[in-house]
């Protein structure tokens, strides 16, 4: 199991010189190209989005009033908000994307994964008590609370996280993931969390 702390994820400048992504983690670490990326990033004004052609892109809306997202360039065109913390839309990043900010800045979670790999699987999950998840062979989990503080168990292992702090674990075996709330900004007993499963790489 491995915790990337939000404090540690690195500044990287976006591909359309908009504005700053923060890295947490590419894999591989190194290169131009990757098979997946999970990044923070701030949007300050509304603009187009940069282009990813060769990759899916998973959104979360994690601060702020919103956004709206305008496709183009693909049959249909379409748009679709994200207004609510925890909101999430999935897009191929090679379509023309103008984002729309509906009332001053945010900030969003981005998964970006290759079209090369299959069976990725994605869900904001809330958590309104212990949950136990199950990593199979030759996966790798991702869990970023969005909300709330979690503590994290498997493998006779135990981590703590702070909102937006990213835990991932991989393995050759099938391992069980115990998932607990501990600390909701709100004072309530729920959490939010995005989950993601990848195939080993």
């Amino acid at each position: 199991m491995r915790i990337i702390r939000q404090s540690s994820f690195t500044a990287v400048p976006w591909k359309n010189g908009g504005g700053v992504t923060r890295e947490a983690i590419r894999v591989p670490p190194n290169g131009d190209s990757f098979d997946w990326r999970v990044s923070l990033a701030r949007i300050d004004t509304s603009g187009p989005f940069s282009d990813f052609a060769a990759y899916h892109r998973f959104m979360v809306l994690l601060k702020g009033a919103g956004v709206v997202l305008n496709f183009s360039g693909g049959p249909p065109p379409r748009v679709r908000e994200l207004r609510d913390v925890g909101d999430m839309e999935e897009f191929d990043g090679g379509l023309a994307t103008l984002c729309e900010l509906v009332n001053g800045p945010c900030v969003d979670l981005n998964l970006m994964v290759s079209k090369n790999l299959r069976g990725v699987r994605t869900r904001v999950e809330s958590l309104r008590e212990a949950r136990s998840f199950t990593v199979g062979s030759h996966e790798s989990m991702l869990v970023f609370p969005i909300d709330a503080g979690i503590e994290l168990a498997s493998d006779g292992s135990t981590e703590q996280l702070a909102p937006w702090d990213l835990a991932v674990l991989s393995g050759r075996q099938e391992r069980e993931v115990k998932i607990v709330a501990t600390g909701c900004e709100d004072g309530s007993a729920e959490a939010r969390l995005f989950v993601a499963v990848l195939p080993c790489v």
